[in-house]
């Protein structure tokens, strides 16, 4: 199957227990949009939870050496020719040279039609689309020229790796295998012979030129492939699945398209079909510094993200998707009750408790590995100016305010005026004092300012007005307390240092672009707020974060840089900066949630979806700089 495109080359293998780290930036990217995988170089799949993305992992080994891999590549040799994605899907090839022959193996996260036509899903709350998750890892090697020895080693390691696999044989022959734990059921299928040493199924066979072979492993009652062909056809089902989703979508016919395309893809690999809820990243505890304790599990959604990925999926023409997430959105608002979180389990669960697996070394010994996320008990003011954002950009699109939506808005809107005077956390979740953070103001100010739009849309004049006189009120505070003495809005009221939260502020239209302080600030925050270009969130050292240890800088503030240096009217600099961070981009055209500036290296939960959507926003700006084109509001 010829299906095209470029190849890249990747830096550094990783490999089983006692073999260095990959660096993060080297992974590759799998998805169902129920499960997500990363690839390593050495064709090791390293993470994979099951049954679903926030689910305890199956392969953990990029957390510990010994907590599961899962590899099917060449004997002896680890480090590949090259890696790609055919083009415009997330199915991912490998080509490997040995000596005397050359060996591509292909992987992907089988998608199939939809599996529930006469019992329902236990899972789906959206509306069922023509395709669904068929819970089948299927890796596919060839030999495309030559001969070469080819090894298959499977050892899962359920819980986080606590739980080594028990394999026995299944059917006739050495054909299938099947292990459970946890709750867990895997079943691997395939045309190799497989035995056993231990918790490792293993096959080893030769392939000669033309030859080939698929694996596939399975966890639900969707049957896996059962012959090559059969592996084929689905395979090839699941490339044009991808191909034909992308062809959805709106890019403009420009240079940085295929990292548009890329990260349009990315982010529809870390939406949670079932529910539309967008997870911020396929894993937890990969380090924002090598080595250090700023650990996270990012494996859930936050209601801040919302706007962002509601503005890029209706900018790239992805209606459903935004709609989808907007209705996950709107149903934990509803189910809050006036008292909505930050941040929910993709199925939409409230409780998320924070602990450490004292057990695991953790990402290149960097500890304590981390799952849940105690963020979620944080307040954080931003969280009423997302979902009215959210919400304004939804009924912007459609001029119609029902009942359902009106009460969520009366509600959060309420609970923004109710709070806006406290001290939070702020978006960035610190764990030290709480503090007056200007950009939670903001997002107090876009809940009602938004607010009274929406309310005019409603027909209701009296909140209108008392939204509005609201709006205006903060407004006011924020342009009393939260600039210094040049005119630069600071990181939170009375303070003298810098936060790239401040770069929101011409973003969500809480100043006209063509303002002094609206300038000032975002030449202040590229000037003094950045290393080598990059953005950081602030400096560690300056700012009360409950954590002694430094961080690489923030790509997605590094993007909010560029559109706001659009927005400013400095489109050769903004440009410039774009063309650098997109440089920066992993072999794959990827990205973490962190780079350090002096070495590239990526750090933090990957892929990053919020540093997507801030890419697709920035990439968007630019091009439509470039073209004269109008720029529509983030909010």
């Amino acid at each position: 199957m010829d299906l095209g495109g470029e190849a890249v080359r990747p830096k550094v293998a990783g490999g089983r227990a006692g073999d260095p780290f990959a660096p993060i930036a080297d992974f590759g990217f799998l998805s169902d949009c129920e499960t997500t995988a990363l690839v390593a170089p050495s064709g090791n799949i390293e993470w994979m939870c099951l049954p679903k993305m926030d689910s305890p992992s199956v392969f953990g080994s990029i957390l510990d050496r010994d907590a599961g891999y899962f590899r099917v590549g060449p004997a002896g040799v680890e480090v590949p020719a090259a890696q790609r994605y055919i083009p415009g899907t997330m199915v991912m090839e490998t080509t490997w040279w040995v000596h005397g022959g050359w060996l591509v193996v292909t992987d992907a996260l089988l998608m199939g039609p939809w599996h529930h036509e006469t019992e329902r899903s236990h899972t789906h709350r959206r509306a069922p689309t023509d395709y669904d998750a068929d819970h089948v890892l299927l890796r596919m090697v060839r030999c495309v020229n030559g001969q070469a020895q080819v090894r298959l080693d499977c050892m899962p390691v359920f819980d986080y790796g606590q739980t080594p696999a028990r394999w026995e044989h299944t059917g006739a022959g050495y054909h299938e295998a099947v292990a459970r734990g946890n709750g867990v059921g895997l079943r691997l299928s395939t045309d190799m012979n497989v035995g056993f040493e231990g918790s490792l199924a293993t096959s080893r066979t030769l392939l000669k030129q033309g030859e080939s072979r698929f694996v596939a492993l399975s966890w639900s009652e969707h049957a896996a492939p059962s012959s090559w062909e059969e592996a084929q056809e689905r395979l090839v089902w699941t490339v044009h699945h991808w191909q034909h989703w992308l062809d959805r979508g709106r890019f403009p016919d420009h240079p940085w398209r295929s990292h548009l395309q890329r990260s349009a893809l990315t982010l529809k690999g870390l939406t949670f079909a079932p529910s539309g809820a967008v997870a911020a990243a396929a894993t937890t505890s990969l380090p924002e510094a090598p080595g250090g304790d700023r650990n996270w599990d990012y494996r859930y959604t936050w209601i801040r993200d919302s706007t962002m990925a509601l503005w890029a999926f209706y900018t790239l023409g992805y209606d459903w998707e935004a709609n989808d997430f907007f209705y996950f959105i709107t149903d934990v608002a509803e189910a809050a009750e006036g008292k909505l979180q930050i941040m929910y389990g993709l199925d939409g669960r409230e409780e998320l408790p924070e602990s450490t697996l004292e057990h695991l070394t953790g990402y290149d010994n960097a500890r304590p590995v981390r799952i849940g996320n105690e963020a979620y008990m944080q307040a954080q003011h931003d969280v009423w100016g997302a979902i009215i954002g959210s919400i304004y950009l939804f009924v912007r699109r459609r001029d119609r305010l029902d009942d359902r939506l009106w009460k969520i808005v009366v509600r959060q809107v309420e609970d923004a005026l109710a709070n806006w005077r406290t001290p939070d956390c702020g978006m960035w979740e610190v764990r030290g004092e709480p503090q007056h953070f200007t950009s939670s103001k903001v997002f107090c100010w876009v809940a009602a300012e938004r607010g009274a739009r929406l309310a005019r849309v409603r027909g209701d004049q009296e909140r209108a007005r008392r939204w509005q006189a609201a709006a205006d009120e903060i407004h006011a505070d924020v342009l009393a307390n939260a600039l210094d003495e040049r005119g630069v809005f600071t990181a939170h009221y009375g303070a003298d240092t810098l936060d790239a939260s401040a770069l929101l502020i011409p973003l969500l239209g809480f100043l006209p672009a063509d303002d002094k302080r609206v300038r000032e600030t975002v030449l202040a925050i590229a000037d003094e707020l950045s290393e080598d270009d990059l953005v950081l969130r602030y400096r560690a050292t300056e700012t009360d974060d409950g954590f002694e240890s430094e961080e690489g800088t923030f790509t997605i503030c590094s993007f909010w840089l560029v559109s706001s240096l659009v927005m400013i009217g400095e489109l050769e600099r903004a440009r410039a900066l774009c063309e650098k961070l997109l440089s920066y981009a992993s072999p794959l055209q990827l990205y973490a949630e962190e780079i350090d500036p002096h070495t590239g290296r990526h750090l933090g939960n990957f892929p990053q979806a919020f540093t997507h959507l801030a890419l697709i926003n920035a990439v968007m700006q630019v091009i439509r700089a470039e073209n004269d084109e109008p720029q529509p509001p983030l909010a």
